[in-house]
């Protein structure tokens, strides 16, 4: 039996177990993309309006059954305190299958591109915050880490490894061919992290809140891909939000969210904003250099060259975090950047944007 069949008996399987079992001959796989992830995915459709999102571990994963089983576990806990995730359905532990309700394939990026301002998506990124800090505030409580598949927490060990490091030998050394090993850099990078650690971390992060892991279904924006789930700081969420590649938002707009996003926070707890407003800086820029090293690793050594049309606006975007002038200073890397930023000019992408 090939690996397609052996999929679709195991979801067949799996609906018989939850008691949605399609009729005869009536399942219908639609295989989809995961982006950055290796997961694999499928539409399923077990009958007239029964529509399902099975998803399988990935198969180049070595931790892949253990990545589904956060995805299960936070997944039912974030549904149990109201957060906007899709419910799930169905769950094979010894195969990793996860059934989620299917709600379509609109993302917030989607959006952004179709409007004719960003007026025309401003309530959907209010939702989308709302939908955040509820995940930060409510998801928290009664979370327990050891559903976690990767990390616990988000903190300096992290960043300097997943994200300075990323960013280092992935980006600069790997995809652009720049050596990033200056003594006054790697300080700088430390220092960097040192400070983002610094910042309160008892609150649940997402790690990875974009455009593309959000879902606009009828009315409502529904976060996915919360499997990398962990504890963490406020900030880190927010700046994935809005420096968002995908998304591209103008300045102007990220203030307002920014705003916005303050001032709903401080509803429900005691938030310091000059010492929010510090802390996202620095958390703006971790995620930053994140966003650089995972696009480079994904377009040139993954082969995903759909990212790589994102580098150059990513770079962009780390450069004017670096020229705000807040007390935070980082000269050797706002240097390197302008000098990757440069060179990224010169770089012909058409090839990569087709």
């Amino acid at each position: 039996m090939g690996e397609e069949a052996v999929r679709q008996e195991l979801i067949a399987a799996l609906l018989r177990k939850i008691g949605r079992a399609p009729q005869q001959g009536a399942l219908q796989l639609e295989k989809m993309g995961g982006d950055g992830s290796d997961r694999v995915f499928y539409r399923v459709s077990p009958g007239p309006g029964m529509p399902l999102i099975a998803v399988f571990p990935s198969p180049t994963l070595a931790r892949g059954a253990e990545e589904q089983a956060a995805a299960f576990h936070i997944g039912v806990h974030l549904h149990a305190r109201g957060v906007p995730v899709p419910a799930i359905a169905g769950y094979d532990g010894e195969n990793g299958l996860l059934l989620f309700e299917d709600l379509g394939n609109v993302h917030l990026q989607a959006m952004v591109r179709q409007a004719r301002s960003f007026a025309e998506v401003e309530p959907l990124y209010r939702q989308a915050i709302d939908g955040l800090i509820r995940l930060q505030l409510q998801g928290v409580r009664d979370f327990d880490p050891r559903w976690c598949w990767d990390t616990p927490r988000y903190d300096e060990q992290l960043m300097l490894a997943r994200e300075s490091d990323y960013f280092r030998f992935a980006f600069c050394r790997d995809f652009m061919g720049k050596s990033a090993d200056d003594p006054g850099l790697v300080l700088e990078l430390r220092r960097l992290a040192r400070r983002a650690a610094g910042e309160p971390a008892e609150y649940l992060l997402h790690r990875d809140f974009q455009s593309r892991n959000l879902l606009v279904h009828g009315t409502g924006v529904h976060i996915i891909d919360y499997q990398g789930a962990r504890l963490g700081p406020l900030g880190y969420d927010l700046a994935s939000l809005l420096l968002d590649p995908y998304a591209g938002l103008a300045p102007e707009s990220r203030d307002m969210l920014l705003h916005y996003y303050v001032d709903r926070v401080s509803e429900q707890i005691k938030l310091d904003r000059d010492r929010f407003a510090a802390g996202y800086h620095c958390l703006a820029l971790q995620r930053n250099l994140q966003i650089l090293g995972a696009f480079a690793f994904l377009s040139g050594k993954k082969g995903k060259v759909f990212f790589a049309r994102y580098i150059r606006p990513a770079a962009a975007s780390l450069k004017a975090l670096l020229d705000t002038g807040r007390e935070e200073q980082f000269p050797l890397l706002a240097r390197l950047v302008g000098e990757l930023q440069e060179q990224l000019e010169e770089m012909q992408f058409s090839r990569m944007d087709d």
